[in-house]
């Protein structure tokens, strides 16, 4: 294991980054610049993620948070998406620093641009599905996809009516650390 990726600092939990580390004391966490938060390396959009013989190009992929990140493989054969491009959705976009605007942007832009044929990981899923493709994405995601035009996405978002993340007030500063837990 050589990086520990982080696509965002999470407001809903806490990174596993600072326990992998402690585990595999060589790894090097990583995470955007644009995030400010800490890690062993911080990578901007163009950046290459350099592992063996292959490697992940950054792609600022901001409005879920302004420091969100995908990860494409150097064959554009698949992209870590975080949580600004779910299956059939995407990550909030109301708090710490997101954008609706700026995720449509970012996600028509960053990634719908990418092969049809690519692989999408995202973050999570709530309903236990582990992979969609961009082609899925831009024919069918529901907030994103289809012919959506950006003021439709503004309006999809702001009447989500979304609870305020229960564990935001730990999470977001333990991630800040890379996902240090708080001391004190």
């Amino acid at each position: 294991l050589v990086y520990g990726l982080n696509t965002h600092a999470h407001a809903d939990h806490i990174t596993g980054t600072h326990l992998l580390k402690q585990s595999v004391p060589t790894m090097k966490s990583i995470i955007s610049t644009a995030s400010q938060a800490k890690a062993d390396l911080t990578v901007a959009n163009g950046d290459r993620i350099v592992f063996g013989n292959r490697f992940l190009t950054v792609k600022s992929t901001p409005g879920h948070t302004e420091g969100c990140v995908s990860f494409v493989a150097d064959d554009d054969s698949f992209v870590l998406t975080g949580d600004a491009l779910l299956i059939q959705g995407c990550g909030r976009t109301d708090f710490q620093g997101g954008s609706a605007e700026t995720l449509y942007q970012s996600v028509h832009s960053q990634l719908f641009s990418l092969p049809k044929s690519t692989i999408v990981y995202p973050a999570h899923d709530y309903k236990s599905r582990t992979q969609s493709s961009i082609e899925k994405e831009v024919e069918s995601n529901p907030r994103l996809g289809g012919e959506k035009t950006q003021e439709e996405f503004v309006e999809i978002m702001a009447n989500l009516n979304l609870s305020y993340p229960k564990k935001i007030d730990v999470a977001v500063p333990a991630n800040m650390r890379c996902g240090v837990p708080d001391v004190e």
